[in-house]
């Protein structure tokens, strides 16, 4: 029964760690290739992967039984969460760092709890509204600086905050075009749409010949398959079948938490080191998710 009732919620949870794991094997396969590189191919593998699934669960390999309603609303999807909203935020990266870029990013679930009332009369309950400020008041305090300050350039939290931005209106364009239509399906127009994005874009950067190289690295490769497999295909098809079953707001707060669960793997991948501020913040981001379940 309870596993009934908190289907959507479950499956969010699912996601953050899934997105964790391909969060830490796209870093490691950055450093080798480039970001660039990476969202290139990791959608083309998802797209393959995601066919392959297709193919087996419904007998095609891509999506042509969905409607022009649904290839709209999941394009527009893919082209503002997978392309634009990735872009932004890599850019961020490099202006005020992953951990401020991070930080900014965890307005994503309010900034979706708010499009997602005024798009689709979703109400949330005082419960739920309360579970998502405070699990997003734990990740700000985890990813924040000394002393919680921000002293950035307003150039890269505009990038920041248009990489939330587009996760949000990613998540919410989804939820419209997608409906009881097959979510695995959903995923991959959403993925052919964000990279034709790309596609143009390294295009216009005239960057091929750099895409074809990373091909060839072997360390990177494995590392951006592992990361396909972890985000775009199973986490990123499992996020929409979480907004299938709850509301968005909620569902965005929970996968929001993978910047909570990155930290112990990162810490030992990497060798950073985890500092008492991010316990902290990441027992009370538990303690708000654990609030969408009582």
């Amino acid at each position: 029964m309870f596993l009934q009732s908190h289907t959507g919620e479950i499956a969010a949870l699912i996601v953050a760690v899934l997105w964790t794991m391909a969060a830490l094997f796209f870093e490691k396969a950055g450093h080798k290739v480039g970001s660039l590189s990476v969202n290139i191919i990791r959608l083309v593998e998802a797209i393959v992967f995601l066919g392959l699934t297709t193919l087996f669960t419904r007998g095609m390999f891509f999506p042509v039984d969905a409607t022009l309603h649904s290839w709209f609303w999941l394009g527009l999807s893919g082209i503002v969460g997978f392309f634009l909203g990735d872009l932004f935020l890599f850019k961020s990266y490099t202006i005020i760092g992953s951990r401020t870029s991070q930080l900014i990013m965890s307005l994503a679930p309010m900034l979706t709890a708010l499009i997602g009332w005024v798009a689709l009369d979703e109400v949330l309950s005082g419960k739920n509204i309360a579970g998502i400020v405070v699990s997003v008041a734990g990740i700000m305090i985890a990813v924040a600086g000394k002393g919680l300050k921000l002293n950035i350039s307003p150039k890269g939290f505009l990038f920041a905050f248009g990489g939330a931005l587009g996760q949000a209106i990613g998540l919410i364009l989804s939820k419209k075009g997608m409906g009881d239509y097959d979510a695995v399906a959903a995923t991959q127009i959403r993925a052919i749409f964000g990279l034709a994005g790309f596609a143009l874009l390294v295009t216009f950067l005239k960057r091929w010949h750099r895409i074809f190289l990373s091909v060839k690295d072997a360390r990177g490769m494995s590392s951006i398959t592992l990361g396909a497999v972890f985000g775009p295909f199973v986490g990123v098809a499992l996020s929409l079948f979480a907004v299938q079953h709850t509301e968005t707001g909620i569902a965005s707060t929970l996968m929001a938490l993978t910047p909570i669960f990155i930290i112990v793997p990162s810490a030992l991948m990497f060798r950073e080191k985890v500092t008492a501020r991010q316990v902290i913040g990441a027992v009370i981001s538990i303690a708000g998710a654990s609030i969408f379940f009582l």
